[in-house]
């Protein structure tokens, strides 16, 4: 996990493109440079996994770690009861307290091969659940110890709280409001209780973070209420489209959401526009090595090498090297065609978002079905006279090998006992199913 500490934190966050706004860049590169710090970060427990956009925060945290302070990863079980505004043009809908718990306990599995939770060094990395303080919290407490340090005349202009209230349909309710109040404490108590000096977040967290910092120099004797706050720019792709989105939705860092192959699939398609952007945040190769195969890029666009050690480096860091060996594997089968030697969970994964009919095994028995017919029933092809031009021409393969026109599927073509599938031309794959 450890790697030689060749620059400060921050210098390595503005070259990788990660550092957009900070309360005090040169206090913070001073206070850095004193000793080992702590840092935290929040996860808002939304779902039972976290998303690729939750991964640059966690990324983050570890490039703390590798410049040889200490991260804080801190799970929202409290705030999570209550909801983040930020980013969101309505009202959550409110979770009950079990389902925050497990989403909370699904999470926490993510971090353990990103962050070094080993040992008691100093930079060992720690990992809290702010209901743990949250929950003992009266709400009279909260107004007389916390509230009256925050002006309603400043919250009202942070993004999320202005554009809701000029947005009558849907407002802004009192509980979403208090947020950022809550937000703010949990830093004051890390500040507290475990010494934490620094928060990071997305750029949507700036007004949060601030708030947290103002909180600290009020509550805190001076000249011991030093913090900070700094935040990276939220990931976009080149095209304008949603980082993070595909046709069959969010891309998830547990295995259960997204499977391996299609994580390491969806870094593989990354435009040559965003390709740098994504090695430099997403990976921890040193700046050498991405700077070579930015420059690929530009002579040898067909190679795509960039985007294969993106889709490598991403997928070894969150799933690990096996995954990510068989993910590159399952790849390479695909767009050879030779898919008869993948495992029957990997051909499923593979084919996951091919278009898939179920047919009756029994149909396959006897004389078994012709070739040309079921291209038709399947709807590989428009027609049976276009059936006969593509297997004329060899563009259908029947598991990876060509087929002809005369050939027919028998239950010796099942793959696993149940799976045929069908390739016209290099990318146009039809799975069938027989039961």
């Amino acid at each position: 996990m450890s790697e030689a500490k060749t620059q400060s934190f921050l210098e390595e966050m503005r070259w990788r493109g990660q550092l957009h706004q900070c309360t005090d860049e040169a206090g913070l590169e001073k206070h850095l440079a004193g000793g080992v710090r702590r840092a935290y970060a929040g996860f808002d427990p939304t779902a039972d996994s976290l998303t690729i956009g939750n991964l640059v925060t966690i990324m983050a945290l570890a490039r703390f770690q590798r410049a040889g302070h200490a991260p804080v990863a801190v799970m929202g079980g409290g705030t999570g009861l209550i909801g983040d505004p930020s980013g969101k043009s309505a009202e959550r809908q409110l979770m009950t307290a079990e389902t925050v718990a497990n989403n909370v306990a699904k999470i926490e599995t993510i971090f353990d091969r990103i962050l070094d939770f080993s040992g008691n060094g100093p930079t060992r990395a720690t990992m809290i659940n702010n209901i743990d303080w949250l929950a003992k919290l009266s709400y009279l407490e909260a107004l007389r110890d916390i509230g009256k340090h925050f002006s309603v005349n400043m919250m009202i202009q942070k993004d999320s709280v202005r554009d809701r209230l000029h947005n009558r349909d849907q407002g802004i309710s009192y509980t979403e409001f208090s947020y950022m109040i809550l937000q703010s404490y949990d830093f004051l108590h890390l500040f507290r209780a475990n010494g934490v000096t620094m928060q990071l977040g997305g750029s949507d967290q700036w007004g949060n973070i601030v708030g947290g910092c103002d909180l600290i120099r009020r509550v805190a004797s001076a000249p011991n209420n030093e913090s900070f706050g700094a935040t990276w720019p939220l990931v976009t792709k080149s095209d304008g489209g949603k980082f993070g989105k595909t046709e069959s939705g969010a891309i998830w860092l547990t295995k259960e959401r997204t499977s391996p192959f299609a994580y390491y699939q969806f870094w593989l398609n990354a435009a040559d526009a965003d390709v740098g952007r994504f090695l430099k945040t997403f990976t921890f190769l040193p700046q050498d090595e991405i700077a070579a195969l930015e420059e690929k890029v530009k002579t040898e666009p067909g190679a795509r090498e960039a985007q294969r050690a993106l889709a490598r480096e991403a997928t070894k860091i969150v799933h690990g090297e096996s995954e990510m060996q068989q993910a590159e594997s399952a790849g390479k089968a695909l767009f050879s065609g030779d898919i008869a030697g993948l495992s029957a969970a990997l051909l499923h994964e593979v084919f996951a978002s091919a278009p898939t009919v179920t047919l009756p095994k029994a149909r396959l028995e006897g004389e078994g079905v012709a070739l040309m017919d079921l291209l038709v029933e399947v709807q590989a092809v428009a027609s049976k006279r276009e059936a006969k031009e593509f297997l004329a021409n060899g563009s259908v393969t029947v598991n990876g090998q060509k087929a002809g026109a005369e050939h027919k599927l028998k239950t010796s073509d099942l793959l696993h006992g149940s799976v045929i599938a069908l390739r016209r031309g290099k990318k146009n794959w039809h799975v069938t199913k027989w039961e």
